[in-house]
């Protein structure tokens, strides 16, 4: 397997313990108490700051590639670029919940629960159909130029929630993420 598709498949994981965090506060919420909305901000900020901003592009340039070299498989495996303009999308609208949230304005909590819910919801699809489709269509197709070229054009850009060095804002997230493995682990 590729570098990339070694990254992107990690970056996958770390991205599932945030869902597997917002699942948790969907069932604080479902159960009539208050989920932590500032848990939930960060995760979104983060969703915005990384996953839209470094590894969906890491991930469009290897759609692009698949497209170039079978354009027949790259539609059978469907629109990539068009998935992760819809979730950055999606990101956005929740971010802008989120805000009016924490600023306590008065919110439809139904709406924003559906809305964080639904993100949720989509995002797993969205991993599960990468690595069930997108990425082994891409192992089969491109070859070891392919990604070299692939590997040379991703921004290696540090993590600032699952990196070496965790950004100071994300600290009370990634300790409620190392929480709930422990948790997981105790199981």
């Amino acid at each position: 397997m590729s570098e990339a598709l070694q990254r992107l498949n990690r970056e996958h994981a770390d991205f599932s313990k945030l869902l597997d965090l917002l699942d948790r506060e969907l069932a604080v919420f479902a159960s009539g108490e208050r989920p932590d909305y500032d848990l939930i901000g960060a995760v979104i900020d983060y969703c915005l700051e990384y996953p839209d901003a470094v590894h969906h592009p890491k991930e469009d340039l290897i759609y692009g590639r698949l497209k170039s070299r079978d354009a027949e498989l790259a539609k059978v495996v469907g629109d990539l670029e068009e998935e992760h303009r819809q979730i950055g999308a999606m990101t956005r609208e929740l971010a802008e919940a989120m805000r009016h949230v924490l600023a306590e304005e008065l919110v439809d909590r139904h709406a924003v629960h559906e809305l964080t819910r639904r993100f949720v919801q989509r995002y797993r699809h969205h991993i599960a159909l990468e690595e069930g489709r997108v990425f082994p269509a891409a192992e089969k197709v491109l070859s070891a130029d392919d990604w070299a070229a692939i590997d040379a054009r991703l921004e290696h850009r540090d993590d600032p929630l699952f990196g070496d060095a965790v950004v100071d804002r994300f600290r009370a997230l990634r300790a409620n993420i190392e929480g709930l493995a422990v948790i997981a682990r105790e199981a």
